[in-house]
């Protein structure tokens, strides 16, 4: 028989080997590729700070036309920083990459070097135009955490033979080559000729009025933008309206025009326009009436600024760079009238401009309600004395506002059920909304004969809670856009799967969820029972959580791996060492790089096929050090930091002080479920790993906290009042569980 020792490297010799194969498959890529001819024609039309409250079929009557006869959507312009500016935009649409003007104010772009004038860079060309500065800029955005490869669009055309087209200043930005040069300059559109705009395959219109107008209001005294009035902002936009009809009159057949509102025009972030129409001699349109999505968001009438980049070299008939990291747009046939279609898309910035507002406060709010309440009904027992039937009540209640507490993260999620954003008090509405899922999902905890346990009624929330995460990602995930734990467009970090938060939720009510449901069949003896529930329930999450199709979660599955596995050891009775604890991390590793592997395979990969194609190309320690760094720099976030050293603090002098009972309400509640310790132990376990391993850092563990503590509390309040109502009678002596430790009497025995 092979010793424990001899097993265990045996295990991990198997493991060594996967990873290397893994890591040293050929990625199957050609070194060079000849590029292939244009075979196409587009017109990118940029119109900074355009927002689909801007148009009107009697105000902007061009602009409404394009909606009508094409497809619309909201586009995200977020890029480097929180607000985006012209050239930021210009820039991102260069690279296919996020990208920006360092040390910038947020002015309009720079006038081109024109012919006859100096340029570092060499003499522009005869007809065209080199944008200033960019050099700098160049060698800016390479050194980013973005690496942007700003030129990429311009290279990409001219490698297959064509010419690019600037009409405005900040076109030179977005049409530039990699030396930021563009073959034909014309000043605005009612300046290009026919032949101009038949000339070169790629041309980009700069359309600045509406930016413009609030250059022109300017700031106050503070230094904050004056808003534009409703009439000044309309005439703005009827002045955009007249340039974009004059390019559309001279775009010739068998163009495809993309129109985008490139950028913001204050310090707060908004959703801006995306359009797209095939404008064909023959009818034959790839862009008709309807919606756009694309694969970077995978939402319905939502698409990104680095998406335009992917698309153009799509329409041109050419191949998409790695560095360029947007979707295409595709075309979603609808028959919503074109108001329709404005006013929801108008919906959606309306509802990422509430979450906003609120989204922050909300951990503030969580925690500290909680915690208050706390401390009152701890006074409160203290000053009761001996009053049995009081102190049932103030312990009764303190479960309630507990189990609350961890309703209340689930309920968030469930919140965007409801269009709230859509009242005229958006916030009040969405507490009020929150408030009532968690007393909805409490009501069911402690509705059925499961409410005299300890730890059934958590097993209920987190069951409710787990299920509903996991068939949101399955569905498209549209509870996750714009939720108070989920992600918005605004912020662009996400769009589709688990964001950090959600993953942190999701795993830990995963992973208490097993841990308790496996209470049963170890009462009954049933050790290989709960190990199969433990497996069933931990591959199901890791599936859900990993596979591209769903969560699409990379740090997700290194944090889940080891947490099941450690729990399928505990509820078994087996040892945890930290060289096994090691190997399951291995393990953890192994699958997601194979997952990463058949994702960058695949037509359109997500950012797990990228983090394989990077560790193809030897940049794969670039993306672990920036997400590391993001890690670090997340103990700054102070609205979680504090609330998570609360917790912290609370566990210690709440938790683990003695009561009068001389036992700590943690002890009572391990001695009440067999099932407690490793259920929190593994919790606590995935939201560790998951803070090291994910850019969000302390974000994982409050959201952790914010579910696995309220649970506890209420499962060691409940055994609490159990003991209180029991306290005269002796207890019969403790037996042996199935997972080996001492196995207390269950609450439906008492």
């Amino acid at each position: 028989m092979t010793s424990r020792g001899a097993g265990i490297g045996a295990f991990l010799a198997i493991l060594g080997t996967a990873l290397m194969a893994l890591l040293l498959v050929p990625s199957g890529r050609a070194e060079a590729e000849t590029a292939a001819p244009i075979s196409g024609r587009v017109v990118i039309v940029g119109v900074p700070g355009l927002m689909w409250s801007d148009i009107d079929r009697t105000t902007t009557p061009a602009l409404w036309g394009l909606t009508k006869d094409g497809s619309a959507a909201a586009l995200s312009v977020r890029t480097t920083r929180t607000n985006t500016c012209p050239t930021d935009g210009w820039l991102t649409v260069s690279a296919g990459q996020r990208s920006r003007l360092q040390h910038a104010n947020c002015a309009l772009p720079a006038a081109p070097i024109l012919p006859g004038e100096r340029s570092p860079t060499g003499p522009p060309p005869r007809d065209g135009a080199v944008a200033p500065g960019w050099p700098a800029m160049k060698s800016d955005n390479a050194d980013t955490n973005y690496h942007a490869r700003i030129g990429l669009l311009g290279d990409a055309v001219k490698a297959a033979g064509g010419c690019t087209m600037a009409v405005g200043p900040g076109a030179v930005f977005g049409a530039g080559d990699g030396g930021g040069r563009v073959d034909r300059y014309v000043a605005a559109p009612d300046q290009v000729s026919a032949a101009d705009w038949a000339r070169c395959p790629l041309t980009a219109v700069d359309v600045d009025d509406l930016f413009r107008a609030y250059i022109d209001a300017g700031v106050d005294a503070e230094g904050d933008q004056i808003l534009l009035s409703p009439r000044k902002r309309a005439a703005a936009a009827a002045a955009a309206d007249r340039r974009v009809a004059q390019a559309m009159a001279g775009v010739p057949d068998g163009t495809t025009v993309l129109l985008a509102g490139l950028s913001d025009v204050g310090p707060d972030p908004h959703l801006r326009v995306a359009l797209a129409l095939s404008k064909t001699g023959d009818g034959a349109r790839r862009y008709g009436p309807g919606y756009m999505t694309s694969g970077a968001t995978r939402q319905d009438g939502l698409v990104t600024l680095t998406d335009l980049t992917a698309t153009t070299l799509n329409l041109l008939g050419l191949k998409q760079p790695e560095a360029a990291v947007g979707s295409v747009w595709g075309p979603q046939p609808s028959k919503a009238s074109t108001q329709e279609r404005v006013e929801a898309l108008e919906d959606e910035n309306v509802a990422a401009q509430a979450i906003r507002s609120v989204q922050t406060s909300f951990y503030w709010v969580l925690f500290a309600a909680q915690l208050v309440l706390y401390g009152i009904a701890a006074l409160a027992l203290r000053r009761l004395g001996d009053d049995r039937s009081s102190r049932a009540r103030i312990l009764g209640g303190t479960r309630v506002i507990a189990l609350l507490g961890g309703a209340a993260p689930g309920a968030s999620f469930l919140a965007g059920l409801l269009p709230w954003w859509r009242a005229g008090n958006a916030t009040p509405i969405l507490i009020c909304t929150v408030l009532g899922f968690a007393g909805l999902l409490t009501g069911v905890a402690l509705a059925g004969p499961w409410r005299r346990s300890a730890f059934a009624p958590g097993l209920v929330i987190t069951l409710v809670t787990a299920v509903v995460l996991a068939v949101d990602v399955m569905t498209g995930s549209h509870l996750q856009m714009n939720t108070l734990m989920g992600y918005t467009a605004l912020v662009a970090g996400r769009f589709y799967g688990f964001g950090n938060q959600a993953f942190s939720l999701f795993a830990v009510a995963a992973i208490l969820t097993a841990a308790w449901l496996t209470e049963y069949p170890l009462r009954a003896g049933r050790r290989r029972l709960a190990l199969g529930i433990v497996v069933a329930i931990g591959a199901f999450a890791v599936a859900v959580d990993g596979l591209p199709a769903w969560g699409s979660d990379f740090g997700g599955v290194l944090a889940m791996v080891p947490a099941f596995a450690v729990l399928a050891l505990m509820v078994t009775g087996q040892r945890v060492s930290p060289l096994r604890l090691g190997l399951f991390c291995v393990a953890g590793a192994v699958l997601v790089l194979f997952i990463s592997y058949l994702n960058s395979k695949s037509d359109n990969p997500t950012h797990l096929g990228r983090f394989w194609l990077d560790v193809m190309d030897g940049d794969a320690w670039g993306v672990i050090g920036r997400k590391f760094d993001a890690m670090l720099n997340s103990v700054g976030y102070w609205h979680l930091t504090l609330p998570l050293a609360a917790a912290i603090a609370f566990l210690f002098f709440v938790l683990a002080r003695p009561t009068r009972w001389r036992v700590s309400l943690l002890q009572r509640a391990y001695e009440h479920s067999v099932t407690m310790r490793p259920a929190l132990l593994c919790a606590l376990t995935v939201g560790v790993i998951g803070t090291l391993v994910n850019d969000s850092g302390t974000v994982i563990l409050s959201v952790s906290f914010s579910l696995a503590t309220p649970l506890m509390l209420a499962a060691g309040v409940r055994a609490l009042e159990i003991d209180l109502w029991n306290e005269d009678s002796e207890p019969p002596a403790p037996r042996e569980s199935a997972a080996g430790s001492r196995e207390p009497r269950s609450a439906e025995q008492r």
